[in-house]
């Protein structure tokens, strides 16, 4: 990477995402990052940051209005025929192999692109069929969507499969924002200087992302930790699995991202809100929901006569008979 991206050491607070970021630089395996927030919120700088991360660094933007062939790569059927091999031209997924794809305005994507790109980022394999003719290739990349929830939502099906969800405040307090104008400032008048100067720090930064992908796999997934995780996925209602993996994926990436050599609770409470924001459900699991009350005689004779809209008789005052009105005929 050159020294004119402005350094993830230098963005001022988006701690938490910072922190998201790192993590998937350690383990990919967490899945993509989906960031939520308002335009001008430096969400492309942040994942331009998150590329200088890894070990091979690239960076591929993903147009809005990019085709299929475009993203996939596309086979030249001629000199398939002709030759008898296919010749691949290689797409966007090809070219994020090792670092990261970004997707800006995610939410406004074709559902099936979006359904392509999860489905490349998660099984690191891009295949590619033509006619009769196929070719696959190694795309393993991090995924990196930002939407504005103002301008569409993504379908909860699309939303799950994304790792770790985060959302910017778009309202820093005013001394944030005075110090965010005064790096933007700086970098844009010299972005080398700006870069030597926080060059230790990412320098650091990119250090400890690295030894904690060496320290990675020798944490253990043990069977404490996984009965936590999935308390606490039942407890917040999510459905199906995914959300219990990435937990424990992230939760192992946030020990070594510590230097532990276990996972504790600190790391589960860590990532907890990254994993469960674009997840939980508001209602408890049915086998939660208690019953509500209901009064023995009703329901003897609701189930007796079917009778599921009748009100229960009022009791009425005894008192003295009284004779209907009699009407005075017409003369």
């Amino acid at each position: 990477m050159t020294d004119s991206h402005f350094p993830l050491a230098a963005v001022v607070g988006a701690d938490d995402l910072k922190l998201a970021l790192c993590l998937v630089a350690v383990d990919p395996a967490i899945g993509g990052v989906l960031i939520e927030g308002p335009r001008g919120m430096a969400k492309s700088t942040l994942a331009r940051g998150l590329a200088e991360l890894l070990p091979d660094g690239q960076f591929v933007t993903l147009p809005l209005g990019a085709s299929e062939d475009r993203i996939v790569g596309t086979l030249d059927l001629d000199a398939a025929l002709g030759e008898g091999r296919a010749r691949f031209s290689p797409g966007l997924l090809a070219r994020a192999d090792g670092g990261v794809l970004y997707v800006d305005e995610v939410n406004l994507l074709p559902d099936h692109l979006v359904d392509l790109l999860l489905d490349a980022a998660a099984s690191g394999l891009n295949h590619v069929e033509r006619d009769g003719i196929s070719h696959s290739h190694r795309a393993r990349f991090v995924l990196i969507g930002t939407m504005n929830g103002e301008e569409g939502e993504l379908r909860p099906q699309l939303l799950d499969r994304f790792g770790l969800h985060l959302a910017l405040d778009g309202q820093p307090e005013p001394a944030r924002r005075m110090e965010i104008v005064r790096r933007r400032l700086a970098f844009d008048a010299d972005p080398q200087a700006f870069a030597a100067t926080w060059r230790d720090a990412q320098d650091e930064l990119r250090q400890r992302c690295a030894n904690a992908r060496g320290r990675l796999a020798g944490i253990p997934l043990d069977e404490a930790t996984l009965m936590r995780i999935a308390e606490r996925c039942f407890a917040a209602a999510v459905d199906g699995l995914r959300a219990d993996l990435v937990w424990l994926r992230a939760a192992r990436a946030h020990a070594a991202w510590r230097g532990a050599g276990q996972i504790e609770e600190a790391d589960i409470d860590a990532v907890a809100d990254f994993v469960l924001r674009h997840r939980r459900r508001h209602a408890p699991p049915p086998s939660a929901q208690q019953p509500q009350p209901q009064d023995s005689a009703q329901a003897r004779d609701d189930s007796a006569d079917g009778q599921w809209g009748a009100l229960p008789p009022q009791p009425q005052a005894m008192g003295e008979r009284r004779e209907p009105p009699r009407w005075s005929k017409k003369p």
